[in-house]
């Protein structure tokens, strides 16, 4: 069994019902062109924040690309996808959990919104890893997909300088005025649909603006940013031309200033984990000049942030480690969860009993960091732990390291910046969730290195078949 034909799950259709599908993929086809769901998604990204779709827009550009995929003949999807299927499931049986409340967590904190949103997600990134990986090169080529990664690399940069030099942006979105009033004033659903530039958080001792646009948090900006980087770095600068270089060097350059002033130290580390990643390639394949340009280009950025304000952003933001302690507690009370249910978790996150910052717990104006903190909200680890158990984080993870090791041949540039892309999360899984950004980006670079095996393989199949073929010509001619 090839990679192009593993795991098939929808085949054929009835004449009548194909013919029809084939008139509407004709009138479909000339109005929008193939691959519109995504790359409408990534391309006019701007838009669905300022509109309040930024986090819905997955689960809307979702239901054309599963319906494009039903379309279709036959839905191939990657291999080891029995693990992801399988991982699916096991998050759908912990819903039967979520009136259950574990030791040291707060009974009736498991609310069943916040379970029905992560499954909802998990199943967009699935549509999107499936739609991406059957729309063929003609419908999509991979150079362009990786250009449009890279576009949202620097929407990002752009977010983050407009949150750093005007955190007070926010504006009400049309879809916040046409909530009920209720609903709108949660101040969950605040975050999801209100554009806001940044977060002022009290980190250094005092209020500063940390960057987000256009995420959600300035955690999901930081998460988000390392991943498009990379494709930022290939599509423009490695695929692109003279402006589309020039492109990349200013955004790279400018945002050396909202990666600093984020104060995330995670984001500081897996950048570090990129360069050394990228140092190791360099050296591996003998382009020791390369090299040497690289490091000489880190010394010169390194000088400049020291030789700026931005070092005492920097010296402040190590000597305040701010958030430790509670993600300390809730990290533990994750694991003490997990004991608790090995196998299936308990369905969704918790709020623990107390606080590592108060006996009091509730926040003050004092310490506004008090209060229960939220188990599984700190890490896509401690989420799988406490919403899945040891069994379902097992399964998730092991979809990923199957891919690694399956593709690990991939030398190409689009190959290289793909696994990078999925080293980085087994990082951040101790520090940020992956739903919903983080994780579909993941995708996306997965579905690259799926359709680059495909296309590896097909390409072997033709040349062996060519070969053959001469074989044969070159019988008949001596005889």
């Amino acid at each position: 069994m090839t990679a192009a034909t593993a795991f098939p799950i929808v085949t054929g259709a009835r004449p009548a019902r194909e013919r029809r599908l084939q008139r509407l993929r004709r009138i479909g086809g000339r109005l929008l062109p193939p691959g519109w769901p995504l790359a409408g998604l990534i391309l006019a990204f701007p838009l669905w924040w300022l509109l309040g779709l930024g986090q819905f827009i997955f689960w809307i550009m979702a239901v054309p690309m599963l319906l494009d995929l039903l379309r279709r003949p036959t839905i191939k999807a990657p291999p080891g996808f029995g693990l992801w299927a399988l991982f699916l499931i096991w998050t759908a049986i912990g819903g039967l959990f979520i009136n259950m409340t574990p030791t040291d967590t707060l009974a009736g904190s498991a609310g069943i919104l916040g379970y029905l949103m992560r499954e909802i997600n998990y199943l967009v990134v699935t549509i999107a890893l499936l739609y991406a990986g059957n729309l063929t090169q003609h419908e999509l080529p991979n150079r362009r997909l990786v250009k449009l990664l890279g576009w949202l690399g620097i929407v990002t940069v752009a977010g983050g300088l407009l949150g750093t030099f005007a955190p007070g942006f926010s504006v009400t979105s049309p879809l916040e005025m046409v909530l009920p009033a209720g609903l709108a004033a949660n101040e969950f659903m605040q975050t999801l649909v209100r554009p806001e530039a940044a977060q002022i958080m009290d980190v250094l001792g005092y209020s500063a603006p940390r960057p987000k646009a256009p995420w959600e948090y300035t955690n999901s900006w930081g998460n988000n940013l390392s991943l498009l980087l990379i494709w930022l770095v290939i599509g423009w600068w490695t695929m692109g031309g003279r402006v589309q270089r020039w492109i990349c060097a200013i955004a790279l350059t400018l945002a050396v200033i909202p990666i600093v002033y984020s104060l995330n130290r995670g984001l500081w580390v897996g950048l570090a984990i990129c360069a050394a990643f990228v140092a190791w390639r360099f050296l591996r394949g003998g382009r020791v000049l390369t090299l040497i340009v690289l490091a000489f280009v880190t010394l010169l950025v390194g000088v400049g942030v020291m030789a700026s304000p931005l070092f005492g952003v920097v010296q402040g933001r190590l000597a305040n480690p701010h958030s430790d302690s509670g993600r300390a507690v809730a990290s533990m009370a994750a694991v003490r969860a997990a004991n608790e249910s090995l196998f299936l978790g308990w369905g969704s996150t918790r709020e623990a009993l107390g606080s590592g910052q108060s006996i009091a717990v509730g926040k003050t104006a004092d310490c506004p960091q008090c209060g229960n903190n939220v188990v599984g909200n700190n890490g896509q680890l401690w989420l799988l732990l406490i919403s899945n158990g040891y069994a379902g984080a097992l399964l998730y993870y092991l979809f990923f390291v199957q891919a690694l090791f399956r593709y690990r041949h991939d030398q190409s540039a689009i190959g290289v910046g793909a696994k990078l892309t999925l080293i980085l999360p087994f990082l951040y899984m101790f520090l940020y969730s992956s739903l919903t950004a983080p994780l579909f980006i993941t995708m996306l670079a997965l579905a690259l290195l799926w359709r680059n095996d495909m296309e590896t393989r097909t390409a072997a199949r033709l040349l062996a078949a060519t070969r053959r073929a001469r074989v044969v010509r070159q019988g008949r001619k001596a005889v």
